[in-house]
């Protein structure tokens, strides 16, 4: 995937404008990285919310739900990790790294003078999503920090 360009969209939303070939058709796809480097768009929680389907949002607090944390279908609903006064999801809003991120004032952890941190690093062992480290290091090398 190459990235093509990076704006600012919806307050501290930020959108990678990708190029993806399928077939002769070339599509431009939006995706909403979150301050850990997920995309959103691709979350079952933010899927189940846009589509409004209420038996994904059951099946999805069923997946992720456990005794320490126990969720609910109303707790899966979300507009993205780096939505503002809309919805997110239990997990986005209980996020060290989100409120650490919202605290800075960065579009996401890739902007971070302090990348990758020890609260990060933790994040990413946790939620096994080391994709989200390779996607922010990716980034980082589109501009100068």
């Amino acid at each position: 995937m190459n990235i093509m360009t990076r704006s600012i969209l919806q307050g501290r939303r930020l959108h990678i404008t990708a190029n993806k070939r399928e077939g002769k058709d070339k599509r431009i796809m939006q995706k909403m990285i979150a301050m850990c480097g997920l995309i959103c768009n691709d979350c079952p929680a933010y899927i189940a919310t846009q589509k409004d389907d209420d038996e994904a949002r059951k099946k999805v607090a069923e997946e992720w739900s456990s005794e320490r944390y126990p969720l609910s279908p109303e707790d899966i609903n979300c507009d993205g990790c780096l939505a503002m006064g809309k919805r997110l999801c239990k997990f986005c809003i209980d996020c060290e790294t989100r409120q650490c991120g919202l605290e800075k004032g960065i579009d996401n952890c890739a902007y971070c003078d302090e990348f990758p941190c020890e609260k990060l690093e933790k994040h990413w062992k946790m939620m096994n999503a080391y994709e989200a480290k390779a996607r922010l290091e990716d980034l980082r090398k589109t501009f100068s920090i």
